[in-house]
């Protein structure tokens, strides 16, 4: 079996505690699972044994497991934060493509800072 860092690997479960299952979605993986168990311990022990399984079965067939990312993606905002993102980048003298990749960038780079506005929940609390 090929050895996994199953602390990276997921993004997000959808449980159904009276049925005992989760839906995984993988993070920078192209595969999602449905796992079972009576118990966390038998999730985790599934988990594990999905990506393993996985990772596997992309080395059999020559795959490459991690997902490819082409670097375009759509972003949904309000009208007016489109408006104020618009107007900033341009009395900035940027596009506002330059204006979202440097605000990407700053988010990453000041993770902690960003995620004290942003609430349990995930919503983020920004005006």
């Amino acid at each position: 079996m090929t050895s996994c860092n199953t602390k990276i690997i997921m993004l997000r479960y959808i449980s159904a505690p009276e049925m005992r299952y989760f839906s995984v979605k993988y993070l920078a993986l192209t595969t999602w699972s449905v796992l079972k168990g009576a118990s966390v311990k038998d999730l985790k022990k599934a988990f594990k044994e999905a990506v393993e399984d996985y990772l596997d079965t992309c080395v059999q067939l020559g795959k490459t497991p991690e997902k490819t990312y082409k670097g375009t993606f759509n972003v949904r905002v309000p009208a007016t934060l489109h408006k104020k993102a618009s107007l900033f980048a341009a009395v900035n003298n940027i596009t506002l493509n330059e204006f979202v990749k440097t605000a990407l960038d700053f988010t990453l780079k000041h993770t902690d800072e960003v995620k004290r506005v942003i609430d349990s929940e995930g919503n983020t609390v920004l005006s």
